[in-house]
């Protein structure tokens, strides 16, 4: 038999090209066929492995790789979730969590018993098996960009609840068999967990924050991640769970202080989905035993009722959930096919049922279970990919893909400390819909001798263009001489119709903040009525704490209210950071409505304040250093201007030089634009002129 043969393949290096000429050729070969590259892999490891055509042997390096692979896919699915859905959409998928859990229980505990004949501690563990299950196909959730929808966040979470309940239920009957699980055991077991969920919790944003701080190197931060997924694994092991839950919990607790979108994110899906993850679905492929196809007939009547058992079950469970939440059919397809496939828990389960100590398990329940693993994975891979095509086209929003603010996001660039703050905000702000979408400048001047400036600020924009290109961004630059900064900038506003600008805030040379605008800045904005957002970043913007916004009376009868609006959504929305709103008047209504219906998933508070002067005095003790301070100005003569503005900047420099600052400037030009009536609380639309003629007037009367 072919398990007897050597392979064909020894060589370390010969192994490896296999392997890559697998993941690279596999998914070409099946896209054609319109088979999902997920049951490429799988298939392909099947004929390569020890039980197809023997190429190669499932050793030591497949499976420490494939054990990676699997924790890459926890992971990734937990540092995707949108921690706002998960809010919003945690107790409906808690609810699917306990019918996906729960009715393949009943189901393989009956089977077990009345079907199968096995004993009481035998079906448990069958239940167990039938149970939990493997989020295979989630990369395909991540190529369609779903991870936010609610069918996606309740089958995550529900992936968690059953993975936990049944390899609890596992530990509980195998140390019952072992002669163990006393009183005193399962106190300290049920310790032992609570004390490792808090301490990961508590510790990894926190020792997350202080690293991404000081070091900036890309290389130093992916491997730092990959310690403290390990490190999770490795403790969830200690306390007797299973390693692919202490993974899920880091992508959990990391997820707010790695920005979605951001370069760091980029390179983890990058380099797991090029190689840890088609590793696992290889390694799984190698494991199936296509000959007890052809082997005793009660192997294949295990096999049978197994995988009836567990299809049934788990689409039985998606639809009591669609029916309870009234979804639709797409929704139900999506929970099924995220939570139908089978592999490391179930690998788990049956390697341990089997193991000599406990023996609940024969030979022919192990070989039932693998072919259980490959049917679930392809009913899974192509009930996941039918359901996410049709998903994505339903989400799309032609408008919202057009972009509601055209124009790129041009970035100033001038010393080189600040190039990578600078870029990081660029990306999270910009808008993701519009192709080339970023713009990088550096300025020098034309009497410059030595050309200094000119290659500092070529170094600047080769450093923007690297970290745009690490999150999957293309960045446009251009480098401009010139006699007049900000006539340079202005200029290069209006020839590739940048929508915003970004520039740095004044500061003096010890890094403190100036206490007023530079000549270059006062010229800008008195040139531009575009956004303009003067920027004093002291970390990565992703690793702030909070973000506190102050809003100047009357600022959403400005034209450009719901563009810098949207702005600092997509910030909140890819830390994952809380957004608090200081308000006067009934701005804050308009912000609740707009977050309410454009970006529900961020976390956000409006508070309303007596005065923006007195607003900004009380902010004093509120922002901390690693907080995030964005104040909304304006400039002079528009209808957002308060007197308080004339001192900004000194009142910056006395009391916030130790915080995170973005001074923004809003659109403030053209033709009045009408607040949208969705928004206006007396349901009523204001236009920019109407407001402006009732102001003059009003100054009449007085």
């Amino acid at each position: 038999m072919w398990p007897e043969m050597n392979a064909l393949v020894t060589n370390p290096t010969w192994i490896f090209l296999v392997m890559l000429l697998i993941i690279l050729l596999a998914p070409i070969v099946l896209r054609r066929l319109r088979v999902p590259h997920i049951i490429g892999l799988i298939l392909a490891g099947l004929l390569v492995g020890p039980n197809g055509l023997h190429v190669l042997d499932r050793d030591g390096s497949i499976v420490l790789f494939g054990q990676v692979g699997i924790y890459y896919i926890m992971f990734l699915a937990g540092l995707e979730m949108d921690m706002g859905s998960f809010r919003r959409h945690g107790r409906q998928g808690a609810l699917f969590g306990g019918l996906t859990f729960a009715i393949p229980l009943l189901f393989g505990f009956a089977i077990g018993r009345w079907v199968l004949d096995l004993s009481t501690a035998s079906s448990l563990l069958l239940s167990s098996l039938l149970s939990s299950h493997t989020l295979v196909t989630y990369p395909i959730v991540g190529r369609y960009g779903l991870g936010k929808h609610p069918s996606v966040v309740h089958a995550i979470v529900a992936t968690a609840i059953a993975s936990f309940g049944a390899l609890l239920l596992l530990a509980i009957v195998v140390q019952g068999v072992r002669g163990g699980g006393s009183g005193w055991y399962w106190v300290r077991f049920a310790a032992g967990i609570a004390v490792y969920i808090v301490g990961v919790a508590y510790v990894f944003p926190k020792v997350g924050r202080w690293f991404l701080r000081r070091n900036e190197d890309a290389v130093t931060q992916f491997v730092f991640v990959l310690v403290l997924v390990f490190v999770s694994a490795f403790l969830a092991s200690q306390v007797g769970l299973e390693g692919l839950l202490g993974a899920f919990l880091a992508g959990l607790v990391l997820n707010r202080i790695i920005p979605r979108g951001g370069p760091l994110m980029v390179r983890l899906e990058f380099v797991g989905n090029a190689i840890f993850v088609p590793y696992f679905l290889i390694g799984v492929g190698m494991i199936i035993d296509m000959h007890v196809l052809f082997g005793s007939t009660r192997t294949l009547w295990l096999a049978a009722v197994i995988i009836t058992a567990a299809v049934v079950s788990k689409w039985l469970a998606a639809v009591v959930m669609q029916r309870l939440t009234g979804g639709r059919l797409e929704d139900r397809r999506m929970m099924f096919g995220l939570t139908n496939s089978h592999a490391a828990g179930a690998l788990a389960i049956v390697m341990i049922a089997t193991a000599p100590d406990v023996q609940l398990m024969d030979s022919q329940v192990l070989n039932a279970t693998v072919l259980l693993i490959l049917v679930s994975c392809i009913i899974s891979s192509f009930e996941t990919g039918r359901a996410a095509r049709r998903l994505a086209m339903q989400t799309t929003e032609t408008e919202r893909n057009r972009g509601s603010y055209h124009g790129k996001c041009l970035t100033a660039y001038a010393y080189p400390q600040t190039v990578d703050t600078l870029t990081q905000l660029s990306i999270m702000i910009r808008n993701p819909h519009i192709a080339d979408s970023l713009m990088g400048l550096a300025i020098s001047m034309d009497d410059d001798p030595d050309a200094a400036l000119r290659i500092s600020g070529q170094h600047n924009l080769e450093r923007a263009r690297q970290i745009a290109a690490a999150a999957d961004v293309k960045m446009s630059t251009m480098s401009r001489v010139s006699s007049n900064v900000a006539s340079a900038i202005v200029h290069t506003m209006r020839e590739v119709d940048a929508g915003e600008v970004i520039l740095g805030l004044h500061e003096m040379a010890d890094g403190q903040l100036a206490g007023k605008l530079g000549v270059v800045t006062q010229s800008i904005l008195a040139t531009t009525h575009r956004e303009v957002l003067l920027v004093r970043l002291q970390m990565p913007p992703g690793t702030v704490r909070r973000i506190v916004v102050a809003v100047p009376p009357q600022a959403e009868y400005e034209v450009g209210f719901y563009k810098w609006l949207e702005h600092l959504c997509r910030i909140g929305e890819q830390t994952g950071q809380f957004m608090r709103f200081h308000t006067c008047g009934d701005t804050g209504y308009y912000i609740k409505e707009y977050l309410k219906q454009a970006h529900p998933s961020v976390r956000h508070e409006v508070r309303v304040e007596k005065g923006f002067g007195a607003m900004l005095i009380g902010l004093k003790d509120e922002v901390n250093a690693d907080h995030l301070l964005v104040i909304i100005s304006s400039r002079a003569g528009f209808i957002s201007f308060t007197p308080a503005f004339n001192t900004l900047p000194s009142v910056l420099a006395r009391n916030f030089s130790h915080t995170n600052i973005i001074l923004l400037y809003p659109d403030q030009y053209g033709d009045p634009q009408e607040t949208h009536s969705i928004f206006a609380p007396n349901g009523q639309s204001v236009t920019q002129r109407q407001l402006l003629f009732e102001e003059w007037l009003e100054k009449l009367r007085n």
